[in-house]
């Protein structure tokens, strides 16, 4: 009986070992047909474009016609810049009086006739600026024929004095224009040395008139008082005002906040006072100079 379980046993494990002996070779059967199926790709080229990229790339046609387009366009700037088609016909101002209109279009002469296309920007400002009325502007093209200059005149705050002659002075200190002797007689009067030079156009010298009236140009806004006379004698600023008082206010600066002091001292001065000075801005001063009140 022994013997009959041993052979039994043996017989098992030779069928098992059969068996996955015949599993064993499928696989490897499968495994050979799948690779027997398989179609190998074709190596792929190295430097050779995407489709995508072939796809948008301009043809050479296409570039042709673009840059034969960008051609006829210059060339017909080109006409246009040197023909009557925008040739300027016309100057409008605005921002000036009448007179000063005038001289603007008189001082624009020169461009009429210019394309518009070809005109330098610049050089009007630079004309139109270069008059002594006239302390900015700006300029617009008009299509197809006009130029529009906006102007900011220049501010008048002083009538300068040598001698007999006169002069209208900005508040950048800019001699605008001559005047009759009296004329303006509301606006102060700055004196200046005889031997001092002025051009009409030309600003003032910082000593000889340039600093007062820099100085006048804030007493609008910060300073009730009318001033009939203003001076820089000595690296000293002072006005006088029609009442006879004499402002001092020292060195010209924190001139703001010296007028703003005076301001609010004029209506607390002791009587017979000839003088206020500010310039030290802290400790106004206000007191009797003999030598004042004889000038009044």
């Amino acid at each position: 009986m022994e013997a009959a379980a041993a052979a039994g046993a043996d017989g098992r494990r030779a069928f098992a070992r059969g068996e996955r002996v015949a599993v064993a070779a499928k696989q490897r059967a499968r495994s050979t047909r799948a690779r027997a199926e398989a179609v190998p790709l074709p190596p792929a080229k190295r430097g050779a474009p995407s489709v995508a990229r072939s796809r948008f790339a301009p043809s050479r046609r296409s570039l042709a016609i673009g840059l034969a387009i960008v051609a006829v366009a210059g060339a017909a700037y080109a006409g246009a810049r040197e023909s009557s088609l925008f040739a300027v016909s016309s100057i409008e101002v605005a921002g000036a009086p009448p007179p000063l209109q005038a001289q603007v279009r008189a001082a624009l002469g020169p461009v009429l006739g210019t394309s518009l296309l070809a005109l330098d920007g610049s050089a009007v400002e630079r004309r139109v600026d270069a008059l002594p009325t006239v302390l900015s502007s700006t300029y617009d093209r008009s299509f197809p024929h006009g130029l529009r200059i906006a102007i900011v005149p220049e501010r008048p705050v002083a009538v300068l004095r040598r001698g007999p002659d006169s002069w209208l002075v900005s508040a950048r200190g800019r001699v605008i224009s001559t005047l009759p002797r009296g004329s303006d007689p509301a606006l102060t009067r700055i004196w200046i040395p005889t031997a001092t030079a002025v051009l009409v156009g030309g600003f003032l010298d910082p000593a000889h008139g340039g600093t007062a009236a820099r100085s006048l140009a804030l007493v609008a806004h910060l300073f009730p008082a009318r001033i009939a006379t203003a001076s820089f004698t000595n690296g000293e600023l002072a006005f006088r005002l029609r009442s006879g008082l004499e402002l001092r206010l020292g060195d010209p600066t924190d001139v703001r906040l010296k007028l703003a002091i005076a301001r609010r001292a004029l209506v607390a001065l002791p009587p017979g006072a000839t003088y206020l000075d500010v310039s030290v801005p802290r400790r106004p001063v206000a007191g009797t100079d003999p030598q004042v009140s004889g000038r009044g």
